[in-house]
């Protein structure tokens, strides 16, 4: 592809050292030796000419391609304006494609089904990432008319969609990244809830629930509500609202998945409504999309607009002439993007979607001196987001005047309410900035920062110790600073519990595990009230967070307005993410071989299980703590020391292995099995000894069609697979600070 020679006189990009790592590794076109074929400077102007060139198609625009080119180099250099990805890796190559984010339909039919997978193995192939509803398939054991047999339902399909992704790496670099939903009245529903208990499966997938109103509010009557087979429209069976939501609350308690959506309030957002509805979203969840649609995304970055002498800290002028530079980017994106679908490229010249957000919200209220679990940070993100999406709205106007207005439009809600007429369907999306916000060296989305210091690892294995530049500078500037107290917040990550420091230096430098659940659910509400599309943001809990908060997340996620959630409890997953202090320890003990053991509440409850062994009747005790196993008492009916001693014994290893975090099913599969001289028969099979019965107890109480996940304590924490650093959860995905490797894209 031509592009137009790069002036001379352009400034150097200033990236920081790991930005030009990540930019080294991902970003730079390398040649088949593998060596770059291009610097930061050649890169930067390759997609900032290749954009603007898109210029000289419109006759009324108010640029030449020239100096357009100039602004968004001057625009990306600067760090305030980053794309997706994909723009930045394919802008002026032959691939050409350059959207992140693309929704393909599922048919219930097997050429609908697979042709779907062929279209994502497409669309992974050119670097971005796909979302499917499976909600259209029949359930399981349903009868198929064209051939009499029995239908294997959504699950089955997922995992044949999740094989077929393993094999094909996302833009040359990486595994494919899918969401996969289904709708909370679907058949086969409950199963779809419980899809990702076991490690490992389905690893190339978000799963999402898609809630209805009926369904919110027959949870809140505790009503029982309808299952409804596709492919007939008649009722299945009725579950309890309830019931159902409070499984949807345990697994995300347990685990993280599945998340839920609002599906009817993403619909009543649709710009298009004649053209279908929204059935499922990107993989990260911010960008709803109709079949066959795709949307490109660019952020801001609010870091660089701090002026402490404009009004209230921020330079408004500045960020206005940057939000109608990057709509028009995006607007030119749509036009030099090359589909990998003939069908895509019409959906999308139809709507025109574009997604722009924001990053380095953290930072500015870190240079404002604004606490983000505070009234006055909500009431910020409010000011900025309403600005963004207003100022952006008034850039496609201006487009639309010059290019006319997107082709849907007069079938659009905003013609039926005389707004407009504007150039792109949405203007706005807080889309996940984990690799970007790396290259512009600021926190990541709307985001509270993950660490106030941290160890990246660089290349050739080196390990440096990075501070947080604002929370540095303002040590210094209240003579707080020293090389030892940089070594403890390095060891905690947070400034929070050290009380010797200024309460409000602690009260603003707060990172994501210091502020409390529900400002985390305030502030995504808040940036959602002036969001088209919707808002990608994790709600991060400690580990000992209950059931009960999780439920109390979900529903004022519901009534205030959001159009899904994400929650990461600290530790519930086998992947532990978060470099907390705790989690430094864990990983110390880990190394030296101890375990951390929990402290026993005061009260806990359990069941007491007769069992029939060959040495008298064993009464075994199992009490629990959050529905798992926590503790064991064995005692034997017959007489005897030392048969008393070894039921003891058994049950004392048991309950120390519980509690210290050992999985249940590896408990199991240590006991079970073990002989004895009095094996004895049972209703389910032969008990060969006390302990083979201790095993079987576990086994048929806690793991009949399913297992928990490993390392409750979160001991065992997931390394990037290109660097070995430490992955961290946000915005819905597992991202690598070190060097920018994502999961989801």
């Amino acid at each position: 592809m031509k592009i137009m020679p790069m002036p001379q006189d352009l400034p150097e990009p200033v990236l920081t050292p790991n930005a030009k790592t990540v930019l080294s590794k991902r970003y730079l076109r390398k040649g088949d030796d593998g060596q770059p074929l291009e610097d930061f400077k050649t890169m930067f102007w390759r997609v900032a000419a290749s954009v603007a060139g898109e210029e000289d198609k419109y006759q009324e625009s108010s640029y030449n391609s020239l100096d357009l080119g100039r602004s968004f180099y001057q625009l990306l250099v600067e760090g305030k304006f980053l794309p997706n990805s994909p723009t930045l890796m394919n802008a002026g190559t032959d691939l050409g494609q350059l959207a992140a984010c693309f929704v393909l339909p599922v048919g219930d039919s097997m050429d609908e089904i697979f042709d779907s997978i062929k279209n994502a193995a497409l669309i992974h192939k050119s670097g971005g990432g796909t979302g499917f509803s499976f909600s259209r398939l029949r359930p399981k054991d349903s009868r198929v008319g064209s051939t009499g047999g029995i239908a294997s339902g959504p699950l089955s399909f997922l995992k044949i969609f999740n094989t077929a992704t393993e094999q094909v790496k996302q833009g040359g670099t990486r595994r494919g990244a899918n969401m996969g939903i289904l709708r909370v009245d679907h058949p086969d529903i409950m199963d779809f809830i419980r899809a990702k208990e076991r490690d490992g499966e389905l690893n190339n997938f978000n799963l999402s629930v898609a809630l209805t109103e009926k369904f919110m509010q027959s949870v809140e009557s505790g009503s029982d509500y309808s299952l409804t087979a596709p492919q007939n429209n008649q009722e299945t069976e009725r579950l309890n609202a309830r019931e159902v939501f409070s499984l949807l609350v345990h697994k995300a308690w347990e685990s993280g998945d599945p998340g839920i959506i609002f599906l009817d309030r993403i619909n009543k957002d649709n710009p298009t409504p004649g053209l279908g509805e929204m059935e499922s979203t990107n993989p990260c969840g911010e960008q709803p999309l109709l079949p066959y649609e795709a949307c490109n995304l660019g952020s801001i970055n609010l870091d660089r607009f701090y002026s402490p002498t404009a009004e209230g800290g921020i330079d408004w002028e500045g960020l206005r002439e940057a939000v109608h530079l990057s709509v028009r980017f995006l607007d030119n994106v749509i036009d030099l993007s090359r589909y990998p679908l003939e069908r895509i490229t019409e959906m999308v010249h139809k709507t025109r979607k574009i997604g722009l957000g924001v990053m380095g919200f953290a930072d500015l209220l870190f240079q404002l001196r604004v606490a983000y679990d505070s009234h006055r940070g909500l009431q910020l993100g409010e000011k900025i987001m309403e600005f963004v999406q207003r100022e952006s709205r008034s850039a496609s106007r201006i487009l639309a005047q010059e290019r006319g207005p997107f082709p849907e439009y007069e079938h659009s809600i905003y013609a039926r309410q005389n707004l407009g007429p504007y150039r792109n369907a949405t203007t706005t999306t807080i889309a996940p900035t984990g690799t970007l916000s790396i290259i512009a060296g600021c926190s990541s989305g709307i985001e509270p920062i993950f660490a106030l210091s941290f160890t990246r690892q660089v290349l050739d294995g080196e390990r440096l110790l990075e501070v947080n530049p604002h929370l540095e500078e303002a040590l210094k500037n209240t003579r707080s600073y020293s090389d030892k107290l940089m070594e403890d917040v390095a060891k905690k990550g947070s400034i929070k519990q050290m009380e010797h420091l200024d309460q409000d230096l602690r009260d603003v430098f707060v990172t994501a595990m210091d502020v409390p659940a529900q400002y985390h659910l305030k502030m995504q509400a808040a940036f959602q009230k002036y969001t088209d599309n919707a808002v990608s943001k994790t709600v991060n809990l400690p580990f000992d967070a209950t059931q009960e908060d999780v439920w109390q997340i979900y529903w004022m996620a519901y009534e205030m307005g959001c159009k899904g959630v994400t929650v990461y409890r600290d530790g519930c997953r086998a992947e532990q993410v978060l470099s907390t202090q705790d989690g430094e320890k864990a990983r110390q003990d880990r190394a030296s071989g101890k375990k951390s053991i929990r402290e026993r509440p005061e009260v806990v409850y359990g069941f007491t299980q007769k069992v029939k062994t060959g040495l008298g009747e064993l009464y075994l005790t199992v009490n629990e703590v959050d529905g798992k196993p926590f503790e064991v008492f064995a005692t034997i009916g017959r007489s005897g020391r030392s048969i008393t001693a070894k039921a003891e014994a058994i049950g004392r290893l048991v309950s120390l292995a519980l509690r210290s975090g050992i999985d249940v099913k590896d408990v199991v599969k240590q006991i079970k099995g073990i002989g004895g001289e009095h094996p004895v028969f049972q209703k389910k099979g032969l008990l060969l000894s006390i302990p083979d019965a201790v095993g079987w107890v576990l086994e048929n109480r806690y793991l009949q069609g399913h297992s928990f996940k490993s390392d409750i304590n979160g001991l065992n924490k997931p390394s990037c697979p290109e660097c070995a650093a430490e992955l961290l959860f946000q915005e819905g995905c597992f991202v690598c600070q070190a060097c920018g490797y994502t999961k989801c894209g």
